[in-house]
């Protein structure tokens, strides 16, 4: 399995992106998708996920700014970011898990200027 974010980018505080990601390759169901993030100096920290029942989980940091989606017939999750803070500046790192199985994307740079 192949994960591909796009999306990212450079955006100013209280704005607006809407990150996605597509798997690819011997695809079954991939229980859990999500997001994680990786600041400068920082370790890689949760953000978001949801499972193919559509049940979503948040870190407290991002809860009524961000939404993740997915859309199973397309092998694809979204993260819609709202109300962006310079704290938020971040490489995002698409997840996926199946079976026994943890998959990983390359992630996409998130720069929030003040």
């Amino acid at each position: 399995v192949q994960l591909q974010a796009s999306g990212g980018g450079l955006v100013e505080a209280g704005g607006s992106l809407r990150l996605s990601c597509t798997a690819s390759g011997t695809v079954f169901s991939l229980s859990i998708m999500g997001w994680y993030r990786q600041a400068p100096g920082k370790e890689r920290e949760f953000v978001a996920t949801i499972q193919n029942d559509f049940s979503a989980r948040y870190a407290d940091s991002v809860k009524d700014r961000f939404t993740i989606s997915r859309d199973n017939a397309k092998n694809t999750v979204y993260l819609q970011m709202s109300s962006l803070k310079p704290e938020d500046t971040a490489v995002y790192y698409c997840y996926a898990h199946s079976g026994f199985m943890d998959y990983w994307g390359k992630g996409t740079q998130v720069t929030v200027s003040s």
